[in-house]
């Protein structure tokens, strides 16, 4: 597989592409099927899933006359892995303010 053209940010920074995501999590759609689901056109979700593809986020399959798309999750990782690095830093900021707010209430 060649190496994807567009960064997984780039391609999840879009709300449009997220929800495309988010449906494609339910199953494989044509792209009909995702279009319909959208307030714009047909022509503009092709573009969104053209993005998704290139940053390896989705595939698709001719079936008959139809191209059906489906979510390839695998590259979702690189933002798990992303934030993952910031969870201590929020740990500790959220423990200092629950530890502040107890102090203000007279708490523990």
């Amino acid at each position: 597989m060649a190496a994807p053209r567009h960064d997984v940010f780039q391609a999840i920074a879009d709300p449009s592409r997220r929800n495309i995501l988010k449906l494609l999590a339910e199953g494989e759609r044509p792209i009909a099927a995702i279009a319909e689901q959208f307030p714009i056109s047909r022509t503009a979700v092709g573009k969104h899933l053209h993005v998704l593809a290139d940053a390896g986020l989705v595939d698709s399959r001719r079936v008959g006359r139809e191209t059906r798309y489906r979510l390839r999750a695998e590259p979702l990782q690189q933002i798990g892995d992303w934030l993952s690095f910031f969870e201590s830093y929020w740990d500790d900021k959220l423990t200092a303010l629950r530890r502040l707010v107890e102090e203000e209430e007279g708490g523990p």
